[in-house]
C-alpha cells in the first residue's frame, strides 16, 4: 500500500514489457563474459529482493553511485522494478560533492561501492554494493522515475527528471532514425552508463530493441578494438570526441568488416580528427545532438549534413535571438522554476544555433553559458569559480576553458596556492579541476562590477608565476 500523497514514479510493469521481455537465451549483454535475458531477469530481481528488505517500496527514492558493471544496472532496473525514483550519481564525484548531492536530493537510500576491482582504465567493474538507507531521506515527491544532474555535481547544477514515459518515448524515437542498430546487431559502448548518451542510447536501447550491447574489458584503443572483433555481427562503436581521437590515432588499425559506423554525441568532432577516422576505419561517423533534459534531438548518422543535424522524429526545434529552444510539454527540471530555462512549451538549450527554414536543418554553434565538455563529460565552469572562490584565503577567482580549464585566482598569501588547490581537490572531481593557475593581483571587472571572463583580457592580469 502506498501511502496517500506519495508519487509512483513508474508503472513497475514497464521495466519487464519494455527492457527485460524476449527470448530467454538471447546475450543482451557482454561484460566479463555474455549475459542472456534470463539471467538478467534473475540479477534483477535478486537485486529487487535486496533493496525491498531494506526497505525501499514503490514511491520511493534510491541514490546510485556505482561505476559502470552488473552492479549498477542491477540496481538500476530493480529500482524502476520496484516502482522507486533512481537518482543517478557519478561514480567519479568526490565524497564532498556526493555529500552535497545525497543532502540537496535527499534520497531514502544509498547504493554505492563496498568493494570493487579493476584499475581506471576499466571499462566496467566487478563491484560488490553496499545498502546504506538514510533516515532523513524523502519518497519521491514527483512522478519522476529518473533524476540525473546536469553537470554530473552539485551546486548551480540542475536536478533534471525523467518519467518512464519520457525514456520509453525517447527509445520510439531512436527505433525511427535511420542509421541506428537494430535487433540482432551490436553496439560497443565507450560512453558512462550514468549519462544520457549511455545510459538511454546504449543500455536502455540495446535491452529495449534486442540489440546486443558490449562494454570493451578496458578504454584503450586496442581494448576497444578487440571487442568490436570478438562478435561476427553488424556493430556500432557509441561514444564522445575523446574516443574518436583514440581510435583514430591509431595508425594500422585491424580489418573489421562487422563494424558499420560510430556515432558521436557531445560536441562536433574536429575535422582534422573526422577525417582521419573515417580514412583509418573506412565507415561513417556520424554526429547526435542531445541534452540531459530530453535526449536525443537531432542526428547526422550518415554525416551527409555535416556540421548540420536533422530534427530526430518527434522533435519540433526553433530558433529564438540565435538560441536553440525544443517544444517540450512540462519542465524537466525538479525543484526548479526558471523561465530562462523553461518556458511556454520550449525548452530553452542555451545553445547558440540557427535552423534552416527551407530544410529543417539544425547548426549548434557552441554553449551560450559557462557549461563546457571534457572528455565528453559536461562541467560547469561556474560552479568550479563558486567552490574555488569559497574557499579561505582566496579574494576572488574566475575560471574559463581554453584548450584546457584555467583558473585566475587573488589570493591573500600567493604562497597559500599550494594549499588551495589541495582544497579544491577535496572538493571537485578531478575532470573538472583547473589545468593552469594564474595568481593575479586583481581580476578586471566591468563599469557595472561584472567580473571579465575574456581570456585576452585576463591573461593582462597574469603575473609571472604560473602553475601548470
Amino acid at each position: 500500500m502506498v501511502p496517500a500523497g506519495i508519487n509512483i514514479p513508474t508503472d513497475p510493469e514497464w521495466v519487464d514489457e519494455v527492457l527485460l521481455a524476449g527470448p530467454a537465451d538471447q546475450v543482451c549483454l557482454v561484460l566479463d563474459g555474455p549475459v542472456d535475458r534470463a539471467t538478467l531477469r534473475r540479477l534483477v530481481a535478486e537485486r529487487q529482493a535486496v533493496l525491498t528488505g531494506a526497505g525501499l517500496r514503490a514511491g520511493g527514492s534510491v541514490a546510485l553511485c556505482l561505476p559502470p558493471s552488473p552492479a549498477f544496472i542491477t540496481n538500476l532496473l530493480a529500482a524502476w522494478r520496484t516502482g522507486a525514483r533512481a537518482v543517478l550519481l557519478d561514480h567519479r564525484l568526490t565524497a564532498f560533492e556526493v555529500d552535497q548531492a545525497l543532502d540537496r536530493l535527499a534520497p531514502q537510500f544509498l547504493v554505492s561501492v563496498a568493494s570493487s576491482s579493476g584499475g581506471a582504465l576499466r571499462a566496467f567493474q566487478d563491484v560488490r554494493e553496499a545498502v546504506t538507507v538514510r533516515p532523513d531521506g524523502q519518497p519521491s515527491d514527483t512522478p519522476h522515475a529518473l533524476i540525473q544532474l546536469s553537470s554530473g555535481s552539485t551546486g548551480p547544477s540542475k536536478s533534471i527528471g525523467r518519467t518512464a514515459s519520457d525514456l520509453i518515448a525517447e527509445l520510439d524515437r531512436y527505433l525511427k532514425i535511420d542509421g541506428v542498430p537494430r535487433g540482432g546487431e551490436r553496439i560497443v559502448s565507450l560512453a558512462s552508463m550514468v549519462h544520457v548518451l549511455g545510459l538511454v542510447g546504449g543500455l536502455l536501447y540495446g535491452l529495449h530493441a534486442g540489440v546486443q550491447l558490449v562494454l570493451p574489458e578496458r578504454m584503450t584503443a586496442e581494448a576497444i578494438l578487440a571487442a568490436v572483433a570478438a562478435g561476427p555481427e553488424p556493430t556500432t562503436l557509441l561514444g564522445v570526441p575523446f574516443h574518436i581521437e583514440l581510435l583514430a590515432a591509431v595508425a594500422d588499425p585491424p580489418r573489421l568488416p562487422q563494424l558499420t559506423g560510430m556515432t558521436t554525441g557531445g560536441e562536433l568532432v574536429r575535422a582534422q580528427v573526422h577525417d582521419a577516422f573515417v580514412d583509418r576505419y573506412g565507415i561513417r561517423l556520424g554526429n547526435m545532438y542531445g541534452m540531459t533534459e530530453l535526449g536525443v534531438i537531432a542526428t547526422d548518422l550518415f554525416g551527409v549534413n555535416r556540421p548540420a543535424v536533422t530534427p530526430a522524429p518527434g522533435m519540433t526545434i526553433r530558433e529564438q535571438d540565435g538560441e536553440i529552444h525544443i517544444a517540450m510539454e512540462n519542465s524537466p527540471y525538479v525543484g526548479l522554476v526558471d523561465p530562462a530555462r523553461w518556458s511556454d512549451g520550449w525548452l530553452h538549450t542555451k545553445d547558440a544555433g540557427s535552423v534552416d527554414a527551407t530544410t529543417g536543418l539544425v547548426r549548434v554553434k557552441g554553449r551560450r553559458d559557462s557549461q563546457v565538455s571534457i572528455g565528453g563529460l559536461k562541467v560547469d565552469l561556474s560552479e568550479v569559480e563558486h567552490t574555488l572562490a569559497g574557499l579561505p584565503g582566496v579574494t576572488g577567482a574566475v575560471v574559463v576553458f581554453g584548450k584546457a580549464i584555467e583558473a585566475y585566482v587573488m589570493l591573500e598569501e600567493p604562497a597559500d596556492l599550494d594549499r588551495v588547490q589541495g582544497q579544491l581537490t577535496e572538493r571537485v572531481a578531478a575532470y573538472k579541476r583547473p589545468r593552469a593557475w594564474h595568481v593575479v593581483d586583481r581580476l578586471p571587472r566591468t563599469a557595472t562590477g561584472k567580473l571579465v571572463r575574456d581570456q585576452s583580457v585576463l591573461a593582462t592580469e597574469r603575473k609571472e608565476q604560473t602553475r601548470p
